[in-house]
């Protein structure tokens, strides 16, 4: 039977190439984006979300099999926490009653090896506590700082995201409703999002200092689809809470070998 799946952020970037991957592979995509996909919304917005849950539902004929959230965007401004943490779970939680009447329900999210940088921590706990407009004037106090201190809201938004989706995948809203949702943090990925910022060697090696990636070096976006695409499918029946970092090794490095010790005997 041909499952459908939700993607957001599907005109460009990891969102494109997984919404390839899974049309190459048999499954029905709807696209959600701000321009050039089946529904355009703006994720930024409360209402944006809103309508844009009840357009995909509408589409796929009530039956959604699978939500995977890609949209978001690097900015420094508060807009980036709307998008990348509000615009990813409210999306999300607008669409899991028609996932949970699914067969064999799946919801991914695209988070960053960003969600181990340097954070507001006084953001993060806005953002999970669903308090948008209190995230929003603090990111905004750091966005009047400059773009270097802007920069802050990206890292907030993703390590806001990484932990939303490990507290809310073991409830009964989501585990109990067989619904595995799990989280993917990238590397470097060679998207429009981040052209730009690779477009120097002197950026290059900036980039290279914060993120590094021993594997391969930086990533092409379809290396964060299959792994959507597997997260996604039927086979993932166990796999909850977990935010995987596809990262070229970035995450090893940085964090190094022992990520146990927490729960040692003191």
């Amino acid at each position: 039977m041909t499952r459908t799946s939700v993607i957001t952020g599907s005109a460009s970037g990891i969102g494109a190439a997984t919404a390839a991957l899974l049309r190459e592979r048999g499954q029905r995509v709807i696209g959600v984006d701000l321009k050039d996909a089946d529904v355009q919304a703006d994720l930024s917005t409360r209402q944006g979300r809103q309508d844009a849950a009840a357009q995909a539902v509408e589409l796929a004929g009530g039956s959604v099999d699978a939500v995977i959230a890609c949209a978001g965007i690097s900015a420094p401004v508060p807009a980036t926490l709307s998008v990348n943490y509000f615009g990813v779970v409210e999306f999300l939680e607008a669409l899991r009653p028609t996932l949970a009447a699914a067969p064999h329900p799946r919801a991914a999210v695209v988070s960053s090896m960003a969600s181990l940088q340097p954070n507001s921590p006084e953001m993060v706990e806005a953002a999970l506590a669903g308090d948008e407009a209190r995230g929003l004037e603090i990111a905004q106090s750091f966005a009047d700082q400059g773009p270097q201190a802007g920069y802050a809201v990206y890292p907030s938004s993703k390590r806001a995201l990484s932990r939303w989706v490990r507290r809310a995948s073991i409830t009964p809203e989501w585990a109990g409703a067989g619904i595995p949702l799990n989280a993917v943090a990238p590397g470097t990925v060679l998207t429009p999002m981040t052209q730009q910022l690779l477009a120097t060697e002197e950026s290059r090696a900036m980039v290279d200092s914060h993120v590094p990636m021993p594997l391969n070096y930086h990533q092409p976006p379809e290396s964060i689809a299959t792994l959507l695409a597997w997260l996604t499918s039927e086979e993932n029946t166990h796999l909850a809470g977990q935010v995987i970092y596809c990262d070229g090794g970035a995450d090893a490095t940085l964090r190094g070998d022992d990520v146990w010790s927490w729960n040692d005997a003191q």
